[in-house]
């Protein structure tokens, strides 16, 4: 088994309807929260700006339609781009039941995984959510810088990131934060690389929105073959 292996078996389960939960919860909360935000921002802009202005003794109205319409212009264009990382975050909420769904399936023999704490989840998904923003405000300018290698550093990047999120996600349910930790960087490289795989497809729009989930249920795989793998290693 390997990775192609991981990555195959979490797509023949997408169609899961606890996958499918979880995929309309995040969806559901991130477009709720895009529209939110853009309401509030059109309501702040017409609460700021004044229906006229005197200039040399005229009065000169300003046309709030044309700015709020801006405005929601300015929300759409933005929300192509916030869309997949506060998705992401949104369903890093739930990913416990897609790596849940993924062992009651394919791995029944193991004993059930502790709950993981509501605001330890709500606290990484923050985390998580600021991080890859930052990183990609940071990495937004070295793609100019590169050229035509601007993908490949975009998955190079967003590999890490995501590796690092859904591998440390699914094994701290099993070994504990520690664990997790001392986990991954026993087994980086691989790592790395399935989360390259899992950003490949973040510049595809709707099929974007299925990677948290394709990711938590292929890391779920992925740390189960790593750690029979290390228990044969350690057996000998």
């Amino acid at each position: 088994m390997n990775l192609f292996s991981d990555v195959s078996l979490a797509l023949g389960q997408l169609s899961d309807r606890r996958f499918l939960k979880v995929f309309f919860l995040g969806l559901g909360l991130t477009v709720g929260l895009l529209a939110g935000a853009t309401w509030g921002l059109v309501w702040l802009v017409g609460w700021l700006l004044p229906e006229s202005f005197t200039l040399f003794g005229y009065s000169i109205g300003l046309p709030g339609e044309i700015f709020s319409a801006a405005t929601i212009g300015l929300m759409l264009l933005a929300s192509v781009f916030l869309m997949v990382p506060v998705a992401s975050a949104f369903t890093g909420l739930f990913l416990d039941e897609v790596a849940e769904a993924v062992e009651s399936s394919h791995y029944p023999h193991l004993p059930p995984a502790p709950p993981v704490n509501w605001g330890e989840a709500l606290k990484d998904s923050i985390s998580f959510l600021g991080l890859i923003l930052i990183v990609n405000l940071v990495a937004l300018i070295l793609y100019f810088m590169v050229g035509p290698f601007a993908p490949i550093l975009f998955w190079i990047v967003n590999g890490f990131l995501l590796g690092r999120e859904y591998f440390q996600l699914v094994a701290m349910r099993r070994v504990g934060r520690a664990g997790a930790k001392a986990a991954r960087r026993r087994h980086l490289p691989e790592i790395w690389l399935a989360g390259a795989l899992m950003a490949a497809p973040l510049s595809i729009p709707i099929v974007n929105l299925f990677v948290p989930i394709l990711g938590a249920a292929t890391f779920t795989h992925l740390y189960h073959r790593l750690e029979s793998r290390d228990v044969a290693v350690s057996s000998r």
